[in-house]
């Protein structure tokens, strides 16, 4: 396939708007968590830990909306879902971590929003907000209206991405006073999500013919592949659809995409579901002496 997607050429192929924007955005962190650091309000440094986050962040946005997977993402369903896993389930996570408490307070104290934040955050409203949202978005009404144009795309992409900072903020805020979940409650959170995701992915694996006119019909898919090849290039080629780059039925492709996205959703909550495991398990045993010394060991009546 690779071969085949060198037509569109280096422009559509590395995205060098994405890759100006991913640059800046490094910058600006960089430059006020460091040198800049105090008209940021910050007194101290970002630690090591928070810029492996926001850096590996950037560069998982870029390499979803910037490298190959996301032209790909344009042709093949499946891409399009690892695309979806990576930028609505880990890059928030990552970006939560990684900015300073601080700027979390000053967001979240912003006039005009604070009080739709505070509600959006609530764990049932969050865990309801994302997960509706995601589910409709796959809807093909939905899904193959948000491809018709940029703007579309980026206003429901960002929305989408919005709303994923939202149901993740319960589990993993730094603000001390917003951490109202019991761990016992945060276990429950995850596996909550695990099963309200699941109808969207059922609607893709178990549907027997082509849900989206984006992936299977060929004025959708140019239309489509237009948010990403500039239309000079797209008027020199005649694609006739998306069969052409692949080499499985378009059912195939779309069953295959539904059970990767259940796949890495499965994997990422895991991966939250065991650290908040450990931080409980590390909290309940804080100060409990797991090797008794002799001395504690012998009975009182030994040591009169």
């Amino acid at each position: 396939m690779w071969d085949k997607i060198q037509i569109f050429g280096l422009e559509a192929l590395w995205n060098p708007d994405i890759i100006v924007i991913t640059i800046i955005l490094g910058l600006l962190y960089y430059l006020f968590t460091g040198p800049l650091k105090h008209k940021a309000g910050l007194e101290e440094t970002t630690t090591r830990k928070q810029k492996v986050s926001v850096y590996t962040a950037l560069i998982l946005f870029y390499a979803v909306k910037g490298s190959p997977l996301y032209l790909l993402s344009h042709i093949v369903l499946m891409a399009h879902m690892v695309q979806m896993a990576v930028f609505y389930l880990m890059v928030p996570i990552l970006i939560i971590r990684g900015l300073p408490e601080v700027w979390w307070r000053k967001i979240f104290d912003i006039s005009g929003i604070k009080h739709v934040l505070n509600i959006l955050t609530k764990p049932l409203i969050a865990i309801l907000f994302f997960n509706t949202v995601f589910s409709l978005y796959h809807l093909p009404v939905i899904l193959d209206f948000s491809k018709t144009n940029n703007l579309i795309h980026w206003s429901i992409t960002l929305f989408i991405l919005f709303a994923a900072f939202c149901m993740w903020w319960p589990l993993l805020t730094p603000i001390k006073e917003q951490d109202t979940l019991k761990p016992l409650y945060k276990i429950m959170y995850v596996f909550a999500n695990g099963m309200l995701i699941t109808p969207a992915c059922a609607l893709i694996i178990f549907a027997n013919d082509p849900l989206y006119a984006t992936y299977s019909e060929p004025d959708a898919f140019m239309q489509a592949m237009a948010l990403c090849v500039p239309i000079d290039v797209l008027q020199g080629i005649d694609l006739g659809g998306p069969q052409l780059f692949l080499n499985m039925p378009l059912v195939y492709d779309q069953q295959a995409a539904g059970i990767i996205m259940k796949v890495l959703q499965e994997v990422i909550y895991g991966g939250v579901l065991a650290r908040v495991f450990f931080n409980w398990y590390d909290s309940e045993n804080t100060g409990v002496d797991p090797m008794p010394t002799q001395q504690n060991l012998t009975p009182n009546y030994e040591r009169g």
